[in-house]
This record gives C-alpha cells, sequence and structure tokens, in this order.
C-alpha cells in the first residue's frame, strides 16, 4: 500500500466535508461567535508541570481498527480521564473516519478544566475558528497534510485566536515545518498512510528536536515503562487513546495506569 493512501483519502473527504459546513454556518458567524470565546487554559503548561504528562484521548473508531467504542459518551469519559489525573484531553472530531464530531467538544468542555486538544485534519482558517468557539485551547497541524507555508500561516492564526499548536510529525523530513508560532511538537508513532506503529520512531526523532521544545509522543503506548523510557528522552507529553477506550471503563483504567 503506497504510504499516502489513506491520508489522502482523508483529505479528499475533509474538504468537501468543510466546504459544507461553511454553507450552513459562516466564516463571519464563527469569527463573531469567537470574541466570547474563554481564555485559554494552555496545555503547553500543564504537560510542563505534570508528573505524568498524559494526553487522554476520546476517540470512537479508527481507519485501522474500526470501532472501538460506538457508545463512548463526551459527557462522561473526558471528566472521568480529569478525575483520574489526565493532564490534558485529545477529542477526536472527524466524524466519517474516526466516528467524532464537534459536538463532543462542546458537551466534554463543561465538564472538565483541564485544557482540550482539537484533533483533527485541518488544513484552514474556518477550521481553527471552529476549534475556538466549541471549546477547544489547543489544535493540532499534521505536518503530512501541510506545506511549510500553509503549517505556519495556521499556526500564526492559531495564536491569533489564542489557540496553541500541537505540530505533528512522523519523520526527520518534517522537521522543516517547526516554526516559531509552534508551541509543542508531537512525534506520531503510527505512519499515517499505513496506519503501521512504531514507538521506536519517537526515540528516533528525540535527539533532532530543539532541545527547547516541548515534546509529545503520539499512539502506540501501551504500558508506563515505555513512558518512563520517553521522558528519559526528553518527552513530557504522552497522547493515549485506544489503550484506554477500549476498556469497559476508561478513565479508571487510566488511573490505574498513572498509579
Amino acid at each position: 500500500m503506497d504510504k499516502k493512501d489513506i491520508l489522502t483519502e482523508i483529505m479528499e473527504h475533509k474538504r468537501t466535508e468543510i466546504a459544507r459546513q461553511q454553507e450552513v454556518v459562516s466564516y463571519d458567524f464563527l469569527e463573531a461567535h469567537c470574541s466570547d470565546c474563554q481564555k485559554l487554559r494552555s496545555m503547553k503548561s500543564s504537560l510542563a508541570s505534570s508528573p505524568s504528562g498524559i494526553i487522554a484521548e476520546f476517540k470512537r473508531r479508527s481507519p485501522s481498527k474500526g470501532w472501538i467504542k460506538q457508545e463512548g459518551d463526551p459527557a462522561v469519559i473526558p471528566h472521568s480521564y480529569q478525575t483520574a489525573g489526565a493532564s490534558a484531553l485529545s477529542i477526536l472530531t472527524d466524524s466519517q473516519f474516526f466516528g467524532g464530531s464537534l459536538k463532543d467538544i462542546k458537551t466534554a468542555r463543561p465538564t472538565v478544566d483541564i485544557p482540550i486538544l482539537r484533533k483533527d485534519f485541518i488544513f484552514c482558517d474556518y477550521q481553527l475558528l471552529q476549534a475556538k468557539a466549541t471549546g477547544a485551547d489547543a489544535v493540532l497541524l499534521i505536518a503530512a497534510c501541510l506545506e511549510t507555508g500553509e503549517c505556519r500561516t495556521l499556526a500564526q492564526k492559531a495564536h491569533e485566536l489564542n489557540l496553541e499548536v500541537l505540530l505533528e510529525i512522523h519523520q526527520e523530513s518534517e522537521l522543516g515545518h517547526v516554526n516559531e508560532f509552534v508551541d509543542m511538537v508531537g512525534v506520531n508513532n503510527r505512519n499515517l498512510g499505513t496506519f503501521h506503529t512504531d514507538v521506536e520512531n519517537s526515540f528516533r526523532l528525540a535527539e533532532k528536536l530543539p532541545k527547547d521544545m516541548l515534546l509529545v509522543s503520539e499512539s502506540g503506548i501501551s504500558s508506563p515503562e515505555t513512558i518512563v523510557q520517553l521522558r528519559k528522552a526528553g518527552f513530557r507529553g504522552f497522547l493515549i487513546g485506544e489503550s484506554f477506550m477500549k476498556t469497559p471503563d476508561p478513565g479508571e483504567t487510566l488511573r490505574n495506569f498513572i498509579k
């Protein structure tokens, strides 16, 4: 399978989806709504000061695994994550491939006071406005989906909206996407084209990343021992979803994991 197959399919669908959404809710309407939004909860500060650094993810399904927890309730699970000790939340808002929606952030927001990351395939300002309007504190920008110039422009716009930026890279060739508006760099251990996962990817790229950058390791982390090793390599954030979501009580699983 070509490395970009799944990602190309996702991005093609995403562009059509966002065009439809803009027909229903205008850019100007969202922009006006954003001026009333709450102040930022800093995900970067939360991770830097946390003993665990866990970003617990609310994720119903994935293109590779299918449904993980179709009945997952955004009014319950994110709150249980916070109670269990999560430093921040990641909420997937892609519906076609991940079974999520912006409504999941809107539902979760009043139940938690830790930072929320909007995790989606972001390529335009409109999606940043959506994130702000629904109560997100940070957005994910994926290097594999963006040219370096696009990435910088979106990161700058995110800062104008008082949103932090987690830039996700997968390989050394994407290091050029790091810019002055990026708050955190995430190393995705999962290849977005093939969905093959290898945690060694974080260790490989850690030495090549700026020493003053807050680093996040994403995907494929299933044991506390791995986090201990990643911390030694310089990581302060650890994004974990499936390991928790596939269990009957994700919050309780997280609690035991932190213990």
